[in-house]
């Protein structure tokens, strides 16, 4: 093993190391910084400098996605116009290791005039912001965790690691369920898993091959051709569905010999295939795909007769699979 890969898995183990110590210490602390949130009428405003400040970009942005509405001030920026966002009945979620970053102890003077109570993610408990906080996580990492103990690494994966904690925490809290997480992402893969039903993918109406169960196959294959989808829903007298016919089934039907034409579609059906219904998330009707390892579904009403069929292309196209 060459010494850059060893030093790359040394980085990562004591990442991992500081962030298992960090967990050791969480107490009675992060449930008070989780109740502050919870039952603040207000928005969460995290801050922060420099690399820690990227960090409370990313946590505020999890909170926001996961049902904490906030927003991310710039400490920098807050001293030069922005405290505006801020109001009484805000928390703020303050990340710095050292604790003692001049732009941010700035800004402290005003969020205790409105008493907005300070929540601190740092490393230093004995720093100015964790003096001025109303709830201190404690960040920190063993010295010797980061190159020459100044290069912001393990510590602010720790920080993250603890901002992550801390809106899971309030997720479930808030009894924030899948559904909820969907409407966050409508526009993501998250949210075309969540939000898409099968209704809004499948062939339906003239699109819909459909046959019955005793149309010979020359007239079979003239709807599959027709239909584009390599595929039939097969159905009874009573528009019941009782079979489905690919391609797959096709070859199988030649490798029989005869007059494969004059054949029934009953014949050449593979019987109780796999079935959706429209309203079903078009995810679930990915995962039946995968268990049973076909591309099309047949979509059925109550009565189990089909109103469509969805193809694994369907899936492909509109962003839910992968």
């Amino acid at each position: 093993m060459s010494d850059l890969i060893s030093e790359v898995k040394r980085e990562m183990k004591l990442a991992a190391d500081a962030i298992e110590r960090a967990a050791d210490k969480i107490d009675a602390r992060m449930e008070k910084a989780v109740g502050l949130i919870y039952s603040s009428p207000g928005k969460t405003v995290v801050t922060g400098m420099g690399k820690t400040g990227l960090i409370g970009r990313k946590i505020s942005a999890t909170l926001a996605s996961t049902g904490s509405t906030s927003i991310f001030l710039h400490a920098a920026e807050g001293i030069h116009g922005d405290l505006g966002i801020l109001h009484r009945d805000d928390v703020v979620l303050a990340v710095s290791y050292s604790g003692n970053t001049q732009e941010l102890l700035a800004i402290i003077p005003y969020i205790k005039f409105l008493q907005i109570p300070i929540i601190a993610i740092t490393g230093n408990p004995d720093s100015q912001l964790a003096k001025s906080a109303d709830v201190v996580l404690d960040s920190s990492v063993p010295s010797g965790s980061e190159p020459f103990n100044l290069v912001p690494t393990a510590s602010t994966t720790v920080a993250l690691a603890i901002g992550d904690a801390l809106a899971v925490a309030l997720l479930k809290k808030r009894n924030f369920q899948i559904q909820d997480l969907a409407r966050f992402h409508p526009g993501g893969t998250i949210g075309k898993k969540l939000l898409l039903k099968v209704e809004d993918l499948m062939h339906q109406g003239k699109e819909n091959p459909l046959v019955q169960a005793r149309e010979k196959m020359k007239d079979v294959i003239l709807t599959m051709t027709e239909k584009g989808l390599g595929c039939t829903n097969v159905v009874n007298e009573e528009g019941t569905l009782i079979g489905i016919i690919t391609d797959g089934d096709l070859r199988r039907l030649m490798t029989k010999g005869g007059d494969i034409l004059e054949c029934s579609a009953q014949e050449a059906m593979t019987k109780e295939p796999k079935s959706i219904s429209p309203e079903s998330l078009a995810v679930a009707a990915l995962t039946l795909m995968e268990d049973h390892k076909i591309t099309m579904l047949p979509v059925t009403d109550v009565k189990r007769n089909p109103i469509g069929i969805l193809h694994m292309h369907d899936l492909i196209r509109a962003g839910v699979v992968g």
